[in-house]
């Protein structure tokens, strides 16, 4: 294996940062190693045993979060018993023993700046082990730029002013929002929120963002709500170089909330130069409900995931159902509604799976009668109805007109993507999907992008890349058992029967209770393309016990 010069060691929650450090010693010339580079068809702990062995140097980047991973932590251990440790703390985390007897930089709030101390000084230490860089210096590394290029933007985290943390949801709320009008300018290619709002609480400067981004441009700014008003200031940013284009302060009532997106959201398209018809000013401007409190909940009721467990589920249901309360006709609140009740029966966290299924259907075609121009409404329909037993072909209809109505909406080319590969159209599902994860490169969505990415190229018999695809999300979402069977069925069909059987058995310990052929008959429906998965599972040696053999078998012999 050729030797690297250094190895970087970082927890999942600081990916942004150890971009923004590997590309700035990729810049000074140095060969930089991550665990996104595991190649396909390895088994990455064997992978990173060999990468930390090969590497001059180990940089750990500490953490809050790494200073509880187990993963860090034998990293660090390795690097320091090879006497090639180097580390760096990002937000001033106590560290661990023995690693506080050991000298670490402060680069907390460090944005890039070459000529920071803190930086110079963790350069200086990775020189004394690693020596000259073993390559050319690079030019800096930038994100492929949007397809809008000139129009490109991303709406970045608004500084809560109101002096109540309870209020965060409120000013991530209006990111959302002002996202989602920007999004249905066709002109302007916008980031989504989720990938922006990761980077919440970050030291990111709006040229690191651009660059980590993707875009030209970046808007940032602050809220202020109190009592019935709100205040809005923003400036808008070029990503080149930092110099602010615009700026300006908004202000209305919360009854007008509604009128303050859309002022904030003309006046951004139009500073960046973007040419608005009139179709679409009338689309952007369409208000969901004209009950504030309503409204209100909604946003809270967007802060709580509804797919990470029963609690947060039922937290987010019971505003979601206030929100539906006050206004029956709240289109958005009805569509995410219809998608926690679709989940809650699914993941097996319902009481009576059937009644919630019913309550998911009669909710996303309430939504549908109330928001039809609404793209994230439709693709949450569309998801709904196909999982719950509605015509397929009405639900890609569905989709197909909410890329139209939006296409910047990261979620409806996933939703797209996701049953397109489940119906066995895999080479255009892998494309909505990738159109998905250059909307929102740093989305919170990333593992079930990756996973149904993978799905996609197995489906296409493209076993080595889904393998690596699936790798990552694995790493991402370790309790994923949906992950462990798909790389179950990569490695088998690969050959790696000892390794398939080892993931199989880590899917089988987080979910003893479903049947595989079940599962395979829901995320691929295509005859064919399920035997291939099935018959990749069947290789997994010493994990399927003989009742998953002969389900699997009963299976391919109906599919034949």
């Amino acid at each position: 294996m050729a030797m690297s010069d250094i190895f970087i060691s970082y927890a999942r929650s600081t990916e942004a940062e150890a971009e923004r450090i590997t590309q700035a010693l990729r810049t000074l010339g140095y060969d930089v190693w991550r665990d996104d580079d595991i190649p396909a068809h390895r088994r990455f702990g064997q992978v990173l045993e060999e990468r930390l062995a090969a590497a001059k140097a180990v940089l750990v980047l500490w953490s809050s979060d790494a200073t509880n991973s187990d993963w860090v932590l034998s990293e660090a251990s390795r690097a320091r018993e090879m006497a090639k440790l180097v580390q760096l703390t990002l937000d001033r985390s106590a560290l661990p023993m023995p690693f506080d007897q050991i000298q670490c930089v402060d680069l907390s709030g460090w944005t890039g700046q070459d000529n920071a101390a803190s930086w110079r000084k963790v350069v200086s230490s990775l020189a004394e082990l690693v020596g000259a860089p073993t390559r050319r210096p690079a030019r800096p590394v930038e994100s492929e730029p949007g397809r809008a290029g000139e129009s490109s933007i991303a709406v970045m985290p608004l500084a809560n002013l109101s002096g109540d943390a309870d209020q965060d949801y409120f000013a991530d709320g209006m990111v959302v929002e002002i996202t989602n009008a920007l999004s249905r300018f066709k002109s302007l290619f916008v980031i989504a929120s989720g990938s922006t709002l990761s980077l919440k609480g970050a030291a990111v400067s709006p040229v690191a963002a651009a660059k980590l981004l993707g875009v030209r441009y970046v808007l940032e700014g602050s809220v202020r709500r109190a009592a019935s008003r709100v205040r809005i200031s923003v400036q808008l940013i070029d990503g080149r170089d930092g110099a602010q284009k615009w700026s300006q302060q908004f202000e209305d009532t919360l009854e007008d909330i509604f009128a303050l997106q859309d002022k904030v959201a003309l006046a951004v398209a139009g500073a960046v130069g973007s040419v608005v018809g009139h179709a679409e000013v009338r689309r952007a401007s369409e208000r969901p409900t004209d009950n504030p409190t309503s409204h209100d909940l909604y946003l809270r009721a967007l802060a709580k995931p509804i797919v990470t467990s029963a609690e947060e589920l039922r937290a987010s249901l019971d505003l979601l159902e206030q929100a539906i309360a006050l206004d029956p006709n709240h289109g958005p609140a009805l569509s995410r509604a219809a998608m926690a009740y679709r989940n809650r029966y699914q993941f097996g966290w319902s009481s009576d799976p059937d009644a919630d299924r019913l309550r998911a259907i009669d909710l996303a075609q309430r939504a549908l009668a109330m928001a039809r121009d609404d793209a994230d409404v439709l693709a949450n329909a569309a998801s709904v109805l196909s999982r719950a037993g509605g015509d397929p072909g009405a639900s890609i209809e569905l989709l197909d007109r909410a890329v139209g109505l939006n296409p910047g909406s990261a979620w409806a080319w996933f939703v797209s993507g996701r049953l397109r590969v489940n119906l066995g159209d895999a080479a255009r599902g892998g494309d909505h999907i990738e159109n998905s994860m250059r909307l929102d490169p740093l989305s919170p969505l990333r593992p079930s992008q990756l996973q149904n990415l993978g799905l996609a190229r197995f489906a296409l018999g493209r076993f080595d890349e889904a393998l690596a695809l699936v790798q990552q999300a694995s790493q991402l979402r370790p309790q994923a058992w949906d992950a462990q069977f798909l790389m179950a069925a990569c490695l088998g069909q690969l050959g790696q029967g000892a390794a398939a059987g080892e993931a199989f058995a880590r899917g089988r310990d987080l979910n003893p209770k479903v049947g595989i052929d079940d599962h395979a008959g829901q995320i691929l429906r295509d005859g064919s393309q399920r035997r291939i998965y099935l018959d990749g599972v069947a290789l997994a040696e010493g994990a399927l016990s003989p009742d998953d053999r002969n389900r699997v078998q009963q299976t391919k012999a109906g599919d034949a």
